[in-house]
């Protein structure tokens, strides 16, 4: 069972906390992660681009631009199929749904493949209080300073904390994330991944 230090507000050690290895020690599954990224991103796209794929969506052309025969030309029956300018568009893009859905077992490795692949590298740091005395940036800028944190930092929250969560809504790289909404894309966004010890044992109630 693999063991991290808990910080004091003045990035002090102040006791060890040992987490569990079934969530914290796990084999990574780097193609699983991959997958619950791709997932995600594809649940964003909008899937909104259409073209004209019928001559019934083109305005116009109701009329045979021409005689069937005796012209010398080839025969057309509108002016707004494919091969005419302004015509309808052949095998375009339709409104389609890109998301797709991953097992409960599969999202749940993945984001323990994130979260061992962390600790074994350093990205995990645990606080023992990440209380503001106020909803103010300069309070969450000073945190960030005082515990050495890159500015790509995510504050894991076991509760409510209103106060650390309106502090760093003006720091662009920096975010909170509830325990509830744990996953993927944004545990790897972020350089280093805060949490108190309480966060650390919902984490490890919800994944097991």
């Amino acid at each position: 069972m693999a063991e991290l230090e808990v910080k004091d507000r003045e990035n002090n050690k102040v006791e060890t906390l040992a987490v569990s290895d079934e969530v914290f020690g796990v084999t990574v599954r780097e193609q699983l992660v991959q997958r619950y990224v791709t997932m995600q991103l594809a649940a964003r796209r909008r899937g909104t681009a259409k073209t004209q794929n019928s001559k019934a969506e083109v305005s116009g052309g109701g009329k045979k631009p021409w005689r069937q025969k005796g012209t010398g030309r080839a025969r057309q029956g509108s002016i707004r199929s494919a091969n005419w300018v302004g015509g309808m568009t052949v095998f375009g893009p339709l409104p389609r749904d890109y998301s797709f859905s991953l097992t409960k077992k599969s999202k749940k490795l993945a984001i323990k493949s994130v979260l061992t692949d962390r600790i074994r590298n350093s990205g995990i740091v645990v606080v023992k209080d990440l209380t503001l005395e106020g909803p103010k940036t300069k309070l969450a800028t000073d945190l960030l300073s005082k515990l050495a944190l890159p500015k790509r930092t995510l504050f894991l929250l076991e509760g409510e904390n209103r106060n650390l969560q309106l502090a760093v809504r003006n720091l662009p790289q920096t975010d909170c994330l509830p325990v509830e909404g744990l996953n993927v894309y944004d545990l790897l966004r972020h350089d280093v991944i805060v949490m108190t010890p309480e966060a650390v044992k919902k984490i490890e109630e919800r994944l097991n």
